[in-house]
């Protein structure tokens, strides 16, 4: 009988331990492609595609890495950080993430959904009052910067904030109306605007015209630069501690920050554009933005363009999201919060040939007719180079970083795609 029960005890404890051992995720570690259903031999040939772009000159490097089904298959840096010096790119080099930063600060607002301290479609001036009676942009006189409008039909809901559904437009990059208006009200894009405090944009933006009735059609605005404001003000907290102790710290992403720390500088890449030749060229300040601003002593902390990152740390966020919001044993959300997310929240608008959930573009069926991503991949970019994406069904995390704006060859972008999917010799699908 003590043998019995010896080896019942025995048994009971193997499943557990065997329980606990899958259901805690793992540090993203690197192992061997085949073991993960991927070609070593056909992963060379993004190793080719890439080092032709340097090559050639149209980008100066780049960071690629490819995760499958929890380990890192691919993790490779080609071409140089600064052309000029020959200084060869890192692989634990800083980027300029820019709107990377949104699908962040998204996760930062479900925290607090989580919490029971906010829901989706609570009215933004209930947090915001700036935002209380919108008005929508009705005529607009470019010579003078003057304008009309008609009050909207509803107020701007949390949900449309995270779904770029709201009205809210973009300055620099937004509509010319919007760009103009912005301008005039001092209110900027976040990217490379160190100084000033987002608190102070945020209630100015509120108070100006939408570009159309919220609800009505996606544009890519400014909505998450609101969602970062509303963190700090639900939280108490300015957003980079709210990143820095809810989410960088708990992930172990350690090299993630609107404003590096002086012994972090030296890794962040310079910032290459294109002359009228189409050559490489390094970019210079202008107009007030500072392709160094992540070297600042900054005080704006943008929640849809501000964070600098590695290819490293950035994979980790989204392989918490993979594995329905936990890593390495520390759980940041629910998994029904990140299906939630990654779930079409737009209805029958489009965003291109995809859809939208709350912070990420979303592959649909005609999305993977285009490329061989799987449909519900979530995924996004940043301006100056960066691109991932996530794939559930494959157990996919891809991303490639370069510090290149504008590009005149991002095409590479797809072709990423095209030599991640080619090499996958066992599908999950």
């Amino acid at each position: 009988m003590l043998q019995k029960n010896l080896l019942t005890l025995l048994l009971c404890l193997s499943f557990v331990f065997t329980h606990a051992q899958k259901s805690a995720a793992p540090v993203l570690k690197e192992g061997k492609p085949e073991k993960a259903g991927m070609s070593p031999e056909r992963l060379q040939r993004l190793d080719r595609v890439v080092q032709e772009y340097v090559d050639k000159g149209q980008i100066p490097g780049a960071v690629t890495m490819i995760v499958r089904n929890g380990t890192i298959v691919h993790y490779k840096s080609t071409g140089f950080s600064d052309v000029e010096q020959a200084s060869p790119l890192r692989r634990d080099d800083i980027f300029r993430i820019a709107s990377q930063t949104k699908a962040i600060t998204s996760v930062g607002v479900m925290l607090l959904f989580e919490e029971g301290r906010l829901l989706l479609d609570d009215p933004i001036s209930k947090y915001i009052p700036a935002f209380k009676n919108p008005q929508v942009l009705d005529e607009f006189k470019a010579e003078d910067t003057t304008y009309t409008t008609v009050p909207a039909k509803q107020e701007i809901t949390i949900r449309q904030l995270l779904t770029h559904t709201s009205g809210i437009s973009y300055a620099s990059i937004g509509s010319k109306n919007a760009v103009a208006i912005y301008a005039k009200n001092n209110v900027p894009s976040g990217i490379g605007t160190p100084h000033n405090k987002l608190s102070d944009a945020m209630q100015a933006l509120g108070k100006l015209p939408l570009v159309h009735q919220p609800g009505e059609r996606f544009t890519y605005g400014l909505n998450t630069d609101v969602l970062g404001y509303l963190i700090e003000v639900v939280s108490g907290q300015p957003l980079d501690q709210f990143f820095r102790t809810r989410i960088f710290e708990p992930l172990g992403m350690h090299d993630t920050f609107f404003y590096l720390p002086t012994d972090k500088q030296n890794r962040l890449v310079p910032l290459y554009t294109e002359n009228q030749d189409r050559k490489l060229q390094l970019t210079t300040a202008r107009g007030g933005l500072t392709p160094d601003f992540p070297k600042e002593n900054g005080t704006y902390f943008s929640g849809g363009a501000g964070l600098s990152s590695t290819v490293y740390d950035y994979a980790i966020f989204l392989q918490t999201l993979l594995n329905g919001g936990e890593y390495n044993g520390k759980r940041i959300l629910s998994p029904a919060t990140v299906k939630l997310m990654t779930t079409n929240q737009i209805g029958e608008l489009n965003q291109g040939i995809s859809k939208f959930g709350l912070g990420f573009s979303v592959a649909t069926d005609r999305t993977a007719a285009r490329l061989p991503v799987s449909e519900g991949t979530f995924e996004w970019g940043g301006i100056f180079g960066t691109t991932y994406w996530a794939d559930p069904k494959e157990g996919i995390v891809a991303l490639i970083y370069t510090q290149k704006y504008p590009n005149s060859y991002n095409d590479l972008s797809d072709k990423f795609k095209v030599m991640v999917y080619q090499a996958i010799t066992r599908s999950n699908r």
